[in-house]
């Protein structure tokens, strides 16, 4: 019966503290991955090649020659013009979105260069309410669509949104009409407008500026759609393919032009505005 004792000088409840953020979970592969390694590959999963989501200024950095990024429009602040409140106010949520994302609005637009091409650049942040299309949103992508008009230079834009911004109700639902009719004109003076469609992409904003491009490129595996898939088979009442509303779902199905590997992108962009333009 001695063996079942424990014994004195035998320690088994040691425990080895481990630093949080050091190792990130991959969505995709689910392969537990140093940190470190996954942004040294531009946040890319080493194992699958799975794009995990990065904030507006990270993908400046990306895509624009360093030093050309000049914001415009920063002054632009939602107001509250409905008196919402769900568990907390809308301003409030607003003011709690602003210190958690560093960032004014949900997204960053302004002047830039790639590979000495100049551009007029709309980048939207899912960290900040989920890249939602507020009227501030809206403002921001028809004022830059005006400027590549007046300027005569490509627009480019990287949606990555749950949709319309329902705290703001209709003003939000009028965005979609704003935008989708600056990007017409830019169609009409033949003006390159290029959509980045970045992980998610869905509702108000793929229904108006973000399908709208000239050339619509996508990053490998992001989910992109009008409505969620759980809402689409309660709707039909079948059950969806497999894979369905992924990048490369859409590009075989020909809605998008391109899926293109994050690493590739600033390349490719600079190729197309070479060719187009």
């Amino acid at each position: 019966m001695a063996w079942f004792k424990k014994s004195k000088g035998l320690k088994t409840d040691k425990k080895v503290k481990i630093p949080e953020g050091l190792w990130v979970k991959c969505d995709s592969c689910k392969e537990v991955i140093y940190k470190k390694e996954i942004d040294k590959n531009l946040r890319i999963c080493p194992k699958c090649n799975y794009h995990f989501r990065i904030s507006a200024r990270e993908r400046i950095e990306l895509l624009v020659d360093e030093g050309s990024f000049v914001e415009i429009d920063s002054g632009l602040a939602s107001n509250d013009p409905l008196n919402f409140k769900d568990k907390i106010s809308y301003k409030d949520r607003l003011e709690e979105n602003r210190k958690k994302s560093g960032l004014e609005e949900a997204a960053i637009s302004g002047e830039a260069a790639i590979e000495g091409r100049p551009i007029i650049l709309v980048i939207m942040d899912f960290a900040f309410m989920g890249g939602s299309m507020g009227s501030v949103v809206g403002e921001k992508v028809m004022r830059a669509a005006e400027a590549a008009l007046e300027k005569k230079i490509p627009l480019i834009t990287v949606s990555s949104s749950g949709g319309a911004r329902m705290q703001e109700g209709i003003f939000s639902l009028m965005q979609m009409a704003r935008v989708s009719a600056a990007i017409a004109k830019l169609h009409e003076s033949g003006n390159l407008y290029i959509s980045i469609l970045a992980d998610p992409t869905f509702g108000g904003v793929t229904a108006s500026f973000a399908m709208l491009g000239d050339v619509i490129i996508a990053e490998p595996r992001s989910l992109i759609g009008f409505a969620g898939p759980r809402v689409i088979e309660q709707t039909i009442k079948q059950q969806l393919p497999e894979d369905f509303q992924r990048a490369e779902f859409l590009l075989e199905h020909g809605m998008i032009d391109l899926v293109i590997d994050r690493k590739e992108l600033k390349k490719t962009i600079s190729q197309i505005i070479e060719l187009l333009t």
